[in-house]
């Protein structure tokens, strides 16, 4: 595995691999790395030849009350787990590489942005597409594989790489849960073991959501009651928002379709830790 910090350098090796005729696969995180990021090398190395595999805490995407400054950062140890899994490039590069003295251009992003994490991180979804545009225009990829569990910022992309004709292929891949079904993540080190036990009623309360709906509940309002109660009832737990949307333009909706595929999205904060969850809801066939 290639360790590269340098963007232009990066470009340059990723030029000579298309011209090599080398299919490009990248994943794009900020390290810390998990099960849930293997997954997603795993699922590039069997889509394309050449995985580049991105480490960056970007600034830009990080409000002034965030977690920025300690947000973990254990290079080393992701640098053994990017190799042991097959990772052909290792692209890290500096903040100030990325963002030298004199930029100032950004993607603004539109109103599948606007609701939920856009209300909650003002200027969030910006600086991440932002970045994210970066990585795909220097690493040269044919195929960028993100996880569904950053649902709305999966979809804020789709819509960038539609609107500006990006030629590059967006794979979704399916959110990695550990036993409980906590949904895996970088924060998930913040949790103390008692917080760590309580986090798990966001996936219950996914599981109660997609029950009620597969009995045949439309109603919306019932769904979001169920789920909030069942949250509150946990200790230490705080909602920062429960809803319904379509899974595509993340518009809230009040009623379900049998037709219809729908998303519920959660976040909650366990203690001092703010998570992230959402899971698909459907109909039951019978439903009327």
């Amino acid at each position: 595995m290639q360790i590269i910090n340098d963007p232009a350098e990066m470009q340059k090796t990723a030029e000579n691999l298309r011209l090599k005729h080398q299919l490009i696969a990248v994943v794009m995180t900020m390290g810390a790395l998990h099960e849930g990021h293997l997954s997603l090398v795993r699922i590039a190395k069997q889509k394309a030849g050449t995985v580049i595999l991105t480490i960056f805490v970007n600034p830009r995407q990080f409000g002034l009350d965030e977690d920025f400054h300690r947000y973990p950062r254990p290079f080393e140890k992701d640098a053994a787990m990017a190799k042991a899994a097959g990772v052909d490039y290792l692209f890290a590069p500096d903040a100030e590489l990325m963002y030298p003295e004199g930029f100032e251009t950004q993607v603004c992003t539109g109103d599948v942005a606007s609701r939920f994490e856009g209300i909650k991180r003002p200027g969030h979804f910006n600086g991440m597409a932002t970045v994210v545009l970066k990585f795909m225009m220097t690493s040269k990829a044919h195929l960028a594989i993100f996880g569904e569990k950053d649902a709305q910022q999966l979809a804020v992309i789709k819509r960038m790489v539609s609107d500006f004709n990006i030629d590059i292929q967006i794979i979704e891949a399916p959110i990695v849960r550990e036993e409980d079904g906590l949904a895996t993540s970088s924060r998930n080190i913040y949790l103390s073991s008692q917080e760590r036990e309580q986090a798990a009623v966001l996936y219950r309360s996914i599981c109660h959501a997609k029950e009620l709906a597969a009995q045949g509940t439309t109603e919306t309002e019932k769904i979001l009651a169920e789920v909030t109660a069942l949250i509150d009832s946990a200790p230490d737990t705080k909602i920062d928002y429960v809803g319904i949307v379509d899974p595509e333009t993340f518009a809230e909706t009040e009623k379900l379709d049998a037709n219809g595929k729908y998303r519920l999205l959660l976040a909650v904060w366990i203690g001092s830790t703010r998570l992230i969850d959402n899971g698909i809801l459907e109909l039951s066939l019978n439903s009327d």
